[in-house]
């Protein structure tokens, strides 16, 4: 008997390891497939109220706001697709000469050297920098990803029961009640927190693009497009979106260059502080230093793709924890999302 259990036991480790290598030579795809339940979920939260209100069929719904979306991006680049495609087109050409410029100008103070050399670093050798520009380097590849998320979005939000159902299933028959509020808590966080960052991206896109266009920087409008969609990545998408504004306000002087890096500090306090605690009020609150970890972590196992959307699997990992570890498994209370504190 002993030695069966033991053979037992090995044969589940040996499935356990298995699994878990399949798992991570299969990561870049999960990683494509979170993508895709995210598109799903958007596109779910837009086709809801379409659905209840109006006694439409899922699918029905689904394209009605598939095509509200697309009229309203389709207005957005009539309106100012002309002026955009400009300023990035003057954008392109500026910033080399803005760069070239802010070295000149630090040249006389022995800065310039040392600058260039920084730069380069960030290019060479094999820390997790190289690895970062590397990523960003390589997003010009991500189309196909793109594509193949959207669609995948596309088919999950037609048919989220029978999906939905289908994970559940895996789960022994005694755990799928909870499995299934994990999923609802879960999603529940991610609408939330979606919602929530669609807010901050408006407002901080505006907030900077008035500010640059105050400030007399050229491409305001472009720029502040830029901050608001690396505003969905915490952390390092505003610090990405400010580089080129700052250099393209030094071309201009060093104290527009000041005034153009006080509006992003000023524009980042008031979102982590106004903001951010006002729309995400009801949603998931992640600390900052587990952000922070996720988008390292994110980085260096998924690439490009893992830094987009560390955050929002973050947000479900946060939430999933809570449900079934905390609060579950050691019986510790603790909120979810849409229960209040």
């Amino acid at each position: 008997m002993g030695h069966r259990r033991f053979i037992e036991r090995l044969l589940i480790t040996v499935a356990v390891a298995a699994v878990a290598l399949l798992l991570w030579r299969l990561r870049g795809l999960l990683i494509l497939v979170f993508g895709a339940v995210l598109v799903a979920v958007v596109l779910s939260a837009m086709a809801d109220p379409l659905r209840k209100r109006l006694g439409l069929p899922n699918v029905l719904a689904l394209l009605l706001a598939l095509a509200a979306l697309l009229a309203l991006f389709g207005t957005a680049f009539w309106l100012f697709g002309a002026e955009v495609i400009g300023q990035a087109s003057a954008l392109r050409e500026s910033i080399p000469e803005a760069w070239q410029d802010l070295q000149d100008r630090l040249e006389p103070f022995g800065l310039a050297e040392p600058l260039r050399e920084w730069v380069q670093s960030l290019g060479s050798g094999d820390g997790v920098l190289t690895r970062v520009g590397g990523i960003v380097a390589s997003i010009g590849g991500g189309l196909a990803d793109l594509l193949l998320v959207l669609v995948g979005g596309i088919y999950l939000a037609a048919q989220p029961r029978l999906y939905r159902s289908g994970l559940i299933k895996l789960v022994p028959e005694r755990g799928r009640s909870l499995a299934a509020q994990a999923f609802d808590d879960s999603g529940r966080a991610l609408r939330l927190w979606l919602l929530g960052r669609l807010v901050s991206m408006t407002l901080v896109g505006l907030l900077t693009w008035i500010g640059l266009w105050l400030i007399g920087v050229p491409a305001a409008l472009t720029l502040g497009l830029v901050s608001a969609i690396l505003e969905f990545v915490p952390f390092l998408g505003p610090i990405i979106a400010s580089v080129p504004a700052i250099l393209l306000a030094f071309a201009l002087s060093p104290e527009a260059a000041l005034w153009t890096a006080g509006l992003y500090l000023v524009v980042q306090q008031l979102e982590g502080n106004l903001i951010e605690p006002m729309v995400q009020q009801r949603a998931v609150s992640l600390p900052p230093a587990l952000l922070v970890f996720a988008l390292v972590s994110g980085g260096l196992l998924f690439g490009m793709a893992g830094i987009l959307l560390a955050a929002p699997l973050t947000v479900v990992l946060f939430v999933t924890v809570k449900r079934l570890y905390v609060r579950e498994a050691l019986g510790t209370p603790t909120s979810l999302p849409t229960e209040g504190d």
